[in-house]
């Protein structure tokens, strides 16, 4: 696997990913009723109606500099030989910013079960999202926008276990997402299902990767 050290993630919107894909009609909908967490069904809906209001964020999600941590860990980082290393490398105990938070806890309820390939899969569909145009521009927004992500019940993110070793990675998963520290083969996607649901607008969109139990596509 190739690992991609950057800056960060480009955060302005593309103008002409809108003008290339436009907004979809409407996708799949959330479970209406609640479901255990580990039996929520992932399901990601496609881009707002043209008619539905789009959101706009006081502020973008910066990303740090990788340079941030110092020289040394900056160095650990560059030869890191694999996801698992990097993971273990991830400073994970400085205060979160809502956004990250936002999103570690994305990477926790959709995939903590899953590879870290499949983590850090789900942390780039809300990441793409926040930069497309098409969605909010940061993270909070991305996750719980209505019918997006099932694990959601009425706009609210449910509290992780926050002393669990699962969180401890979706934390590092999510700062290496944000970093842009490490390349998946979903990399560019923009919405995933989980294997046994076929929602109707996935023939509609180019499947990138099947990882596990959930399936990405552009």
């Amino acid at each position: 696997m190739s690992k991609t050290f950057g800056a960060g993630a480009m955060l302005t919107a593309i103008a002409g990913f809108v003008a290339m894909f436009g907004a979809g009609s409407t996708g799949a909908w959330a479970q209406e009723e609640a479901l255990p967490i580990q039996e929520a069904v992932a399901v990601v809906a496609e881009a707002p109606a043209a008619d539905e209001p789009r959101f706009v964020a006081s502020e973008a999600v910066q990303p740090l500099d990788v340079q941030e941590f110092g020289e040394e860990a900056a160095a650990r980082y560059r030869q890191a030989t694999s996801l698992q290393e990097l993971v273990g490398d991830m400073p994970i105990d400085a205060e979160l910013s809502a956004d990250m938070k936002c999103l570690a806890e994305a990477v926790y309820f959709e995939a903590r079960g899953e590879p870290l390939d499949g983590q850090l899969a789900v942390a780039k569909v809300v990441i793409n999202r926040s930069t497309s145009g098409l969605y909010p521009s940061d993270y909070c927004s991305v996750v719980t926008q209505r019918a997006q992500f099932s694990f959601v019940r009425g706009g609210r993110i449910p509290r992780a276990d926050e002393g669990s070793a699962a969180w401890r990675r979706a934390l590092a998963v999510a700062q290496i997402a944000h970093q842009d520290l490490w390349s998946c083969p979903a990399d560019d996607a923009m919405y995933f299902h989980a294997t046994y649901v076929k929602p109707g607008w996935a023939s509609r969109k180019r499947q990138l990767a099947r990882i596990d139990t959930h399936i990405f596509y552009r």
